[in-house]
């Protein structure tokens, strides 16, 4: 067998490499999602917000929302949380949105701000609509030691689609209401008459705001077409809602764990359908004050 000279043996090995470079380089576009390989997914070709015209005809609109599409498209864990949560909660949710005249594009929205969770901020937001305690007492939300009712679905959201409806009276847009919610009306109201424009989409903004509404037309977008993007649910895939009984109390409770034993269930249960409930006791100081439990309708009460 011939032996090849040394600097042959160089030529050779550079060639090689070459061919690996040049065969990692090659951009293969994938048959299906999870193949391995990731393109980015194409814009639509046209989207709203809340019956309001996205304008994708301005290039740093288009590569806002593609920064936000890519991200949540990607980002598995969290749009499969999402997805599995919004079919729990979705038809109240929905009701609620349409009982006070919001349009239901605002469900991403609070999706945005807590994947439907009872998360706390560091800045001290909680709940799903993650409303600051200036602003929920404002809206007449209870909070003290034992109540903090930005924790309360339903109570929280009626409360949320005030300040939402606040915010579109002030700007005349439910896109500049929706960035009101992030930046504080305020803010935002500054922000328009410094720089002499009226759409939100024109706005110099801090990055947080400025990528705000771009997260909720991301959400949106993804979890109304989830094939398109390669997610596949079932209905055996989320997480269901668990049927509840109604239960008014109108007097003081002054041992809540007790109280839920009573009512066949336990402390815990009690508290993960009613997390406004904040500790071990609740107090009702006249007669007026009434508040509603909401007990597993399977438990049976001792």
């Amino acid at each position: 067998m011939m032996q090849l000279q040394p600097y042959w043996k160089y030529l050779f090995l550079l060639a090689c490499l070459l061919g690996v470079v040049n065969l990692c380089s090659q951009q293969v576009i994938p048959s299906q999602p999870g193949s391995g390989v990731y393109r980015p997914f194409p814009l639509p070709q046209s989207l709203t917000f809340a019956g309001e015209p996205v304008p994708l005809e301005i290039p740093d609109v288009a590569e806002r929302l593609d920064r936000e599409l890519q991200s949540t498209a990607y980002f598995h864990s969290n749009t499969l949380l999402a997805l599995k949560r919004l079919q729990r909660y979705l038809p109240e949710l929905d009701r609620l949105l349409r009982e006070n005249d919001m349009h239901p594009d605002f469900k991403y929205l609070a999706l945005a701000e807590s994947l439907l969770s009872n998360a706390t901020s560091p800045k001290g937001a909680v709940g799903i609509w993650q409303l600051m305690p200036a602003t929920a007492q404002a809206l007449k939300l209870t909070i003290n030691d034992e109540v903090d009712e930005r924790y309360h679905f339903e109570k929280s959201t009626i409360a949320a689609c005030k300040h939402l409806k606040y915010g579109y009276k002030r700007f005349g847009s439910w896109t500049s209401a929706a960035a009101a919610y992030n930046r504080g009306a305020g803010g935002l109201d500054a922000a328009f008459k410094t720089q002499k424009v009226t759409s939100y989409y024109d706005l110099y903004l801090n990055d947080e705001t400025s990528r705000y509404l771009f997260r909720i037309l991301a959400l949106k977008e993804v979890l109304e077409n989830p094939k398109r993007y390669g997610f596949s649910m079932m209905d055996a895939d989320s997480y269901p809602a668990t049927p509840t009984r109604a239960l008014t109390v109108a007097t003081t409770i002054t041992d809540l764990p007790e109280f839920a034993l009573a009512q066949g269930t336990n402390y815990k249960t009690l508290r993960l359908h009613n997390p406004w409930l904040r500790g071990y006791k609740l107090t009702i100081n006249d007669t007026t004050s009434r508040y509603t439990l909401l007990i597993p309708a399977s438990a049976a009460k001792e």
